[in-house]
C-alpha cells in the first residue's frame, strides 16, 4: 500500500483517506483542507500499513471511498488505540465482492478478466456518471498502468476471499443515489443497522464535489 501526504504541516488533526481501486493521489490533490494534515492511501496489492507515521496525531478523521472502505476496515481493526474522532465511508462497503452487499462476483470477475485500456475507460465513465464528469476526471486521472491495476484487482480478490470479515465499526456511511459501481441498494443492505448515520446524496460513484463537501466540512 502507498501512503502519501498531500498536506503535511505538522498539524495535530489528520485526515486519513483510503481511496478506491486504481487510484493514486492525483485526483485528490486539489482538495486542500485547512488546519489539518491530509494523507491518502491507495494501491491495495498489499495491505501493509505503516502506523508509525500516525503517532504524532492527537485526532484522526478516517474517510474511505469505494474499495478503500474494505481496505480501511481490514487495517483499522488492527489499531484500536488510534485517536479516531470520526469514520466516514463513501460509496463503498466492507464487502467488495458480494452478491447483495457489494459488487457481484460475476461483475468483479468480468472486470478483472477483461481489463484493458478500453474497458478501463468504460469503467471510469460509469464511475463518473456522466460525460462531463468523465471529461473532468480525465484531467486528473491516476498515472498507473493497466498491468498494475490488474494486479491490484486480483490482489483485492485474493485478500478478500482469504481474510476474515472485519468487525471495525463505521460511524457514518454516505450512499450516492447515482452510483453505478457500488449500487445504492447494495450499500443500504451492507450498512443498515451498522452505522450511527446513513446519508443519501445525488452523487455518482466518483464526484469531485462530493469529496469536497465531505472533507471541507469536517471540523
Amino acid at each position: 500500500m502507498k501512503q502519501h501526504f498531500i498536506i503535511k504541516n505538522n498539524q495535530k488533526h489528520l485526515l486519513l483517506f483510503f481511496a478506491g481501486w486504481g487510484m493514486d493521489e492525483t485526483p485528490f490533490l486539489q482538495i486542500r483542507p485547512t488546519d489539518k494534515d491530509w494523507l491518502i492511501c491507495y494501491d491495495y496489492r498489499s495491505l501493509e500499513f505503516d502506523a508509525i507515521i500516525l503517532q504524532e496525531y492527537s485526532e484522526i478523521t478516517l474517510i474511505a471511498w469505494s474499495m478503500g472502505v474494505w481496505a480501511a476496515s481490514q487495517i483499522m481493526k488492527q489499531y484500536p488505540s488510534l485517536p479516531l474522532s470520526q469514520s466516514i465511508a463513501i460509496n463503498g462497503t466492507p464487502y467488495p465482492i458480494h452478491e447483495t452487499k457489494g459488487i457481484t462476483p460475476a461483475i468483479f470477475e468480468g472486470t478483472l478478466q477483461g481489463l484493458n485500456e478500453q474497458s478501463l475507460q468504460k469503467f471510469q465513465r460509469r464511475m463518473c456518471g456522466s460525460t462531463a464528469g468523465y471529461k473532468t476526471f480525465q484531467t486528473v486521472a491516476p498515472q498507473r498502468s493497466i498491468e498494475e491495476l490488474k494486479e491490484e484487482l486480483a490482489a483485492i480478490q485474493k485478500q478478500y476471499l482469504s481474510l476474515p470479515p472485519s468487525d471495525f465499526a463505521w460511524q457514518k456511511a454516505i450512499i450516492g443515489k447515482n452510483d453505478h459501481i457500488f449500487l445504492p441498494d447494495s450499500q443500504w443492505l451492507a450498512w443498515r443497522n451498522k452505522v450511527d448515520s446513513l446519508e443519501y446524496t445525488e452523487a455518482a460513484h466518483y464526484q469531485q464535489e462530493l469529496f469536497d463537501n465531505v472533507i471541507m466540512r469536517i471540523n
